[in-house]
């Protein structure tokens, strides 16, 4: 099972968010112990099942720290990092850093990645997917995907 899809949803006042059922199913069977990372990248947050983040952190450790903008990259995404659990409603309460960071104040957007899933503020997101992605097709195909869309 894969993340998939986006639902919009909206922080409580205590910074609690409710994930969409698909997405809850999908983090118990990828971790039965419903053991998730929230970690922080690329203006928004990420979630990782833990046995996902765990593979995720072994290769993170493997890379150079070479310069300088590396290095605070590793620091923004590890520091970021947070081993989280739903509550029994199915509701994880959003660290206030991690909140901050993303510029998350009430309405947000959580979007399926796969392996992952991110947590965006709900404007930033629709602003995302409204560019124009013509440019991407030549990127896709250097990369052997061919879209038939």
């Amino acid at each position: 099972m894969r993340f998939r899809g986006h639902a919009y949803r909206s922080l409580d006042p205590k910074g609690r968010l409710m994930l969409p059922v698909e997405m809850r199913d999908v983090l118990m069977q990828r971790s039965p112990e419903g053991r998730f990372v929230l970690t922080t990248y690329d203006g928004c947050i990420v979630g990782f099942p833990e046995p996902d983040w765990l593979i995720f952190e072994e290769k993170f450790s493997k890379l150079s720290n070479s310069s300088r903008k590396m290095r605070d990259f590793r620091r923004l995404v590890l520091s970021g990092a947070e081993v989280m659990t739903l509550d029994p409603q199915g509701r994880v309460r959003i660290p206030r850093a991690q909140m901050e960071y993303a510029g998350l104040e009430k309405d947000v957007a959580i979007v399926g990645q796969g392996n992952r899933f991110e947590i965006w503020a709900q404007d930033e997101f629709k602003a995302l997917i409204q560019q124009n992605f013509d440019d991407v097709a030549d990127e896709l195909a250097a990369s052997g995907i061919e879209l038939d869309l």
